[in-house]
């Protein structure tokens, strides 16, 4: 568990975000987009939001062992989190088996308020909705409030994403700011 940006004590005025990759490389261009959109939706949707990076390649050996203090300090990481970015590239139209792997260890409710925001890197259109059929319900069954749509980024897309998570979040901002209980923020309530 790497951190990027500064850590500061979460209050509703500076929210917790987390940027969680399901990417079993290391230092996947899949952990690097979902910190991208973490600080993204830091600087655009939520301002002063601190921003933590999971990437959970780098601990995948210990996911599925009988002790996992790093999984585990992850995972409250991420309970705790106003809104998390869970990232995961297509794996046979759908997210990867590590991040099943390590969601699978929460308990019922275990991401009980937190707002998440599923992002799929896809190969191509035809997987645009594995977001939406596959990662959404999953956050949901654990309590996680989703409240837009998946983010999908193609390959195609993947070197220079920066316009298509402002075209997402110029929509989806305002619903984020809102079900992480942050007001009065003026750039996502004039996009409106």
């Amino acid at each position: 568990m790497s951190t990027e940006t500064t850590e500061t004590t979460e209050t509703s005025a500076n929210p917790h975000i987390v940027a969680l990759s399901g990417n079993p490389r290391p230092g996947s261009r899949t952990s690097a987009l979902a910190e991208e959109v973490a600080d993204a939706l830091a600087r655009e949707a939520l301002p002063g939001a601190a921003v933590t990076t999971v990437d959970l390649a780098e601990f995948a050996p210990e996911i599925l062992a009988p002790e996992h203090p790093a999984a585990d300090a992850a995972l409250a990481t991420l309970a705790a989190a106003r809104i998390a970015v869970v990232a995961t590239p297509v794996y046979k139209a759908s997210y990867t088996g590590l991040l099943k792997a390590f969601l699978d260890l929460y308990p019922a409710n275990g991401l009980l308020g937190v707002v998440a925001v599923p992002l799929v890197v896809s190969g191509g259109p035809a997987h645009a909705l594995a977001g939406e059929v596959h990662l959404r319900p999953l956050l949901v069954e654990l309590g996680a409030t989703v409240p837009t749509r998946s983010l999908v980024v193609t390959e195609a897309t993947l070197a220079e994403p920066a316009p298509v998570v402002a075209d997402w979040l110029a929509t989806a901002g305002p619903a984020l700011a809102r079900a992480a209980g942050v007001t009065g923020v003026a750039g996502a309530e004039a996009r409106r």
